[in-house]
């Protein structure tokens, strides 16, 4: 058997995937093939009053299922929202759970799926991934901000995964030993390289104007794309900076959103250090960053510095989408940066796919580069 150091081998995989406009209402034939009577909606109030799950429930009705709607979703849930969320569920032997909105709703079915399914705590368990439904009609009463926000993290989803550290860098792994995030590769390589372009085509349109079905369409198109990139090539230092971001805000409440607490977004939390990460990740592939914002901005070309195609390509568009310009416009200032720091380091399972190896004077410096993007 030949013995190689180095990786020469990746993995790439996904679940099912319906796409196109309408597909929500085949959603009742859909769970009638799967075997499901009994069926939970998981959503959150801003979409039930959308009336887009109660499209769900009477296709479901019309294909002879019980549905029930449970709008009881928290936007960005925590462990106390999952475990309320199971509770409500626990009562009744549901066949299956069907998510009906963004990561919220998709990340409660599961955690209510694995917790009235088997003992022990969330985090025990990790569950197979069922058929995703991805109908462009349901995003029309998506607000500005949350668009925006979505998309961005959309963005850092395609740039993250094409800018990982490249699957052959790794010393070569046991079949046992292989991950779920291997690096980028030629076939997540082959989705960011049409998810960047439907970005720029659409990203301010499906923002601007959220009426325009083509726009939307692009958007979750590219959001499919993204997903079957980074899904097996990984995310990296965005990622790991947004955590702390979201995790440590006290007061910033963005429109669009819930006003009861302070948040900052998923999205909005991983764009704000995202400028600032590509310049840092910039020397280890300068062909691939300018391939992205070549991509992402056809006038990229344009910036004399090489280094900062990338990063005034993604602050340009931010800015005209209105979402903030820094960490400074979500309330946080230059004292904040060591937990800020401390926190990121903590997720050591996704700085692993950077392209290069991050200390915590390189975190420092990009979190106080990302006070004001630029």
């Amino acid at each position: 058997m030949t013995e190689y150091r180095t990786e020469t081998v990746f993995t790439w995989g996904a679940p099912p995937l319906k796409f196109g406009v309408g597909a929500l209402d085949e959603i009742g034939f859909d769970c009638a093939q799967l075997g499901l009577e009994r069926v939970l909606i998981v959503t959150d109030e801003g979409v039930a009053a959308t009336g887009v799950p109660h499209r769900a429930a009477e296709s479901m009705q019309h294909a002879g299922l019980k549905p029930t709607v449970f709008a009881g979703v928290h936007v960005e849930p925590t462990d106390a929202s999952f475990r309320a969320a199971a509770e409500f569920a626990r009562d009744t032997d549901w066949d299956g759970f069907v998510a009906v909105g963004g990561g919220s709703s998709i990340d409660t079915a599961k955690a209510i799926n694995l917790l009235t399914t088997n003992p022990g705590d969330l985090m025990d368990y990790v569950n197979k991934p069922v058929l995703a439904v991805v109908d462009p009609l349901t995003t029309l009463t998506l607000p500005p901000h949350v668009t925006a926000s979505c998309g961005m993290d959309v963005l850092c989803h395609a740039l993250e995964s094409y800018t990982a550290r490249h699957y052959r860098s790794y010393p070569r792994r046991r079949p046992e030993q292989r991950a779920v995030y291997v690096g980028n590769n030629p076939v997540s390589d082959a989705f960011i390289e049409r998810a960047l372009p439907l970005l720029s085509r659409s990203f301010r349109r499906a923002v601007l104007t959220g009426d325009d079905l083509d726009a939307r369409t692009d958007m979750l198109l590219a959001a499919s794309f993204a997903g079957m990139g980074f899904g097996n090539a990984g995310v990296h230092l965005p990622h790991a900076c947004g955590y702390p971001i979201a995790g440590r805000v006290t007061h910033y409440r963005p429109p669009d959103y819930p006003q009861a607490e302070a948040m900052v977004p998923h999205g909005e939390s991983v764009a704000l250090t995202a400028p600032a990460a590509f310049r840092f990740t910039f020397p280890t592939d300068p062909e691939r960053h300018l391939r992205a914002a070549e991509l992402l901005d056809p006038s990229a070309g344009q910036v004399k510095d090489p280094r900062d195609r990338l990063p005034q390509a993604i602050v340009s568009l931010m800015r005209d989408i209105g979402l903030p310009n820094g960490l400074t416009d979500v309330g946080y200032v230059h004292a904040d940066i060591p937990d800020l720091v401390a926190g990121a380091l903590k997720q050591q399972r996704i700085l692993a796919m950077a392209p290069r190896d991050v200390m915590a004077e390189d975190l420092e410096a990009i979190f106080a580069s990302s006070m004001r993007n630029r």
